[in-house]
């Protein structure tokens, strides 16, 4: 099967979207983005191939009739075991890192002991992963780092104590080896993997599973062939792909918008960096746009910074925001001001959740006058980008447009943040087919 690949790489996450020649959104694949962007882009391609797996799972368990709630609880378990799987590769990987460190002259006179801790700090880990992956496990973060490393620095003290070997040792080495492993890409084939998830799942004798796991075994014996790739993003210069497989971020949202709103004629994204306006035609070829200049103000990255000013997570804002009743006047969205104006209005006595709200306003303000310098606001408009999640943001964006263009019509994708990887991977799909005539960069 020809598959065509997108790729964003964002300033905080990078996207990747897998086509078929149909247009049909196969799979999506998103991890955090890292100095090392060529893991990054390995990272997020290997995620949308996985998902693009369980894609081709649900087409061929469509025939298996009556099977019904069978099928859901087979697909369950199997992504449970391939995780598992994953995780238990990047395991190894993380100890033999570890154990590689000791051998280095730092650790040469305690390095016996080191090692021994090392191996029964990763035994207990590996005996207690398929705990990790049950059906009501509670995982917070399905990132390796995240969930390794709390288990890690928990299982090291208490190896440390009862070894003898300092805990700031076990915790000095994870902390060099997570790293070296984090910036690595995917190792081992992704298909082995889904047959050693398979074989677990298999297990079950019973007859939904031995249909199911048929028919997985002929689904994963369907070739995804990377055709064409094309690469995007704040990051794009970055991206390991020759010139001709790069497209400007502008083009993609705007194509991505279109592919997925087909009225689309406004597009605005609000980012980790940048906030862009941008007016599409009806083939979704960009004919205006608009960014905000030289500075991240009222951006993702903004947004990121004013959590860690009030001490509380990235998603927790927009709900907090959104108690408010009476919104806080913000006098600016720049970021280098941001925290001495929030520790002023909070020492004032102002309420939290009327900063956010007003906060909020501000930076949405500031993106409706970006929308206005590139052409204004044409029904209909679509809103994409992360801050798209962003409950307060949307509100107050209905509130703005309906001030000033009056009814108009907003799209907002649950899979927003991958509109410039899916923009991308149409531009992939027609310079295949050798179509890109007039969609050039």
């Amino acid at each position: 099967m020809k598959t065509f690949v997108g790729i964003d790489l964002g300033s905080t996450t990078t996207k990747a979207v897998l086509l078929d020649e149909d247009e049909t959104v196969l799979g999506r694949g998103i991890t955090n983005s890292r100095s090392n962007y060529e893991t990054a882009c390995s990272v997020a391609t290997e995620e949308a191939k996985i998902d693009a797996r369980f894609t081709l799972f649900r087409r061929e368990f469509g025939a298996a009739g009556t099977l019904g709630d069978q099928v859901e609880e087979f697909l369950g378990a199997l992504e449970r075991s391939f995780r598992l799987e994953q995780f238990l590769e990047q395991l190894t990987d993380l100890e033999e890192t570890c154990t590689r460190l000791v051998r280095g002259e730092r650790f040469e006179k305690i390095g016996e002991g080191v090692k021994a801790a090392l191996a029964e700090v990763f035994r207990r880990l590996r005996a207690e992963a398929p705990a990790m992956y049950a059906p009501d496990a509670d995982r917070k973060s399905d990132f390796f780092r995240d969930i390794a490393g709390s288990r890690y620095l928990a299982l090291a003290e208490e190896v440390g104590r009862e070894s003898g070997v300092p805990y700031d040792v076990l915790l000095n080495i994870y902390d060099k080896s997570i790293i070296a492993v984090e910036n690595r890409p995917p190792s081992g084939s992704l298909d082995e993997k889904f047959k050693n998830a398979l074989q677990r799942v298999s297990k079950e004798k019973t007859d939904a599973a031995s249909v199911l796991g048929k028919k997985a075994e002929h689904a994963l014996g369907i070739e995804l062939e990377e055709t064409y790739l094309v690469g995007t993003g704040y990051g794009r210069v970055t991206l390991p792909f020759s010139k001709e497989h790069i497209r400007s971020e502008i083009l993609c949202h705007g194509l991505g918008a279109h592919m997925m709103y087909p009225k689309t004629r406004t597009v605005l994204d609000i980012g980790g960096q940048d906030t862009k306006g941008i007016q599409v035609d009806p083939r979704g070829i960009v004919e205006n746009f608009q960014m905000n200049d030289r500075c991240a103000a009222g951006c993702g990255r903004y947004l990121g910074y004013i959590a860690d000013e009030m001490n509380m997570g990235l998603h927790e804002l927009g709900p907090l925001a959104m108690k408010s009743s009476k919104p806080a006047r913000i006098n600016s969205t720049c970021t280098v001001f941001a925290g001495a104006e929030l520790r002023d209005r909070l020492a004032l006595g102002e309420k939290r959740e009327d900063i956010l709200a007003g906060l909020h306003r501000a930076i949405i303000l500031r993106a409706i006058s970006i929308l206005s310098r590139s052409g204004g606001v044409a029904d209909q408009m679509t809103f994409t980008g992360g801050v798209a999640k962003n409950e307060a943001a949307v509100r107050e964006l209905k509130k703005l447009i309906a001030e000033n263009y009056g009814d108009v019509t907003i799209n907002i994708n649950p899979d927003s943040i991958y509109t410039g990887a899916l923009g991308g991977a149409e531009f992939a799909r027609r310079a295949a087919e050798g179509r890109m005539e007039g969609l050039d960069a």
